[in-house]
């Protein structure tokens, strides 16, 4: 089967001279390469360009894009409108899944093979991940870099992310489960949106903490525009555009006081829904989507999230309408 998967990996990126080879050689080394891999330069200013240009010359399944530089690091909507860039590149029927990758990552070398597997014993998986670990600030790694795989012992901490969505900075997804959801949406809490879609649409949205699929985010989630305090406010504030139930805010708050920067992530996440509240900021434009959301939440505070998803994925089993699209690909 292994000769039989293609896969496309989509990355939007600015700035990244720091982590790109880091990311680019984990690709490289992969046990399945990529059929194509699409990395938009959004407009950087440091040596990224080089770097890409670099290795699109080593690897055949490489293309740049380069885009205008609009003069800082756009995140939410800016990000997706770059990753959208480089996906009207490509033919996604040619494609039986697409990445939206991002590029500060270390790798397992079976990372991607180790997806499609899992995903292939599950037809309803729409989109999944292994699990993101980071290292916390003031820590060292042996060795000066990543020692992978991530087993116990190991100074990286996980980020917090649940079972029941894959991660935003690589988002694994079956094209025809991509498809069908009309791509990401351009706003923050795009990759909180996407897996409810999913669910709505009767696909199920994992990730695994399984040692093989644990990767180090050389940049923890939310640290890419200034500091931890913008981030988590920043994400406080795509939570309330998504719609997300206030208790449930409350809840998940707590769960993560301990998580880095403990008490203050906590604080910042909080004070960035209360503040787009009291601003009136727009929320996402899906009155349904939201209530369905919202639903979802309750249900999980009163029964957990993973007997909550188990039952929401059972009642929706019946939307799933998958499209067979590589069926149709090896027929033509």
């Amino acid at each position: 089967m292994a000769g039989d998967r293609r896969y496309c990996l989509i990355t939007p990126c600015r700035d990244e001279a720091r982590h790109a080879r880091t990311t680019l050689e984990a690709v490289a080394r992969q046990t399945v390469p990529p059929a194509r891999w699409v990395i938009v330069d959004d407009g950087s200013t440091d040596a990224t360009p080089a770097i890409l240009r670099e290795y699109a010359r080593r690897l055949p399944y490489v293309r740049v894009l380069r885009r205008e530089d609009r003069g800082r690091r756009a995140l939410g909507g800016g990000v997706i409108e770059a990753f959208d860039a480089g996906y009207a590149t490509i033919e996604p029927g040619d494609y039986d899944y697409v990445c939206k990758l991002d590029l500060d990552l270390d790798l397992p070398a079976g990372y991607f093979e180790g997806l499609m597997a899992r995903m292939e014993r599950d037809p309803r998986i729409g989109t999944a991940s292994g699990k993101p670990y980071f290292l916390p600030p003031g820590r060292a790694l042996p060795g000066g870099r990543s020692a992978l795989p991530i087993l116990d012992g190991s100074p990286l901490v996980a980020e917090v992310c649940g079972d029941e969505n894959s991660v935003g900075m690589t988002k694994f997804y079956r094209t025809e489960c991509f498809e069908q959801l009309g791509g990401f949406v351009r706003a923050l809490m795009w990759d909180g949106i996407d897996g409810h879609r999913c669910r709505l649409l009767g696909w199920r949205a994992v990730s695994w903490d399984d040692p093989a699929l644990r990767f180090h985010h050389l940049r923890p989630m939310g640290t890419s525009d200034r500091d931890w305090w913008t981030g988590r406010v920043r994400h406080g504030a795509g939570q309330w555009f998504m719609g997300t139930d206030p208790l449930y805010l409350l809840a998940s708050a707590v769960f993560r006081l301990p998580q880095p920067p403990a008490v203050v992530g906590s604080l910042g996440i909080l004070w960035g829904y209360v503040r787009a509240a009291l601003r009136r900021e727009p929320r996402l434009d899906d009155p349904a989507l939201r209530a369905f959301i919202r639903r979802y939440q309750r249900a999980c505070l009163v029964r957990g999230k993973a007997a909550a998803t188990r039952d929401l994925e059972a009642r929706h089993a019946a939307a799933w309408r998958p499209a067979a699209r590589r069926a149709r690909r090896r027929a033509a």
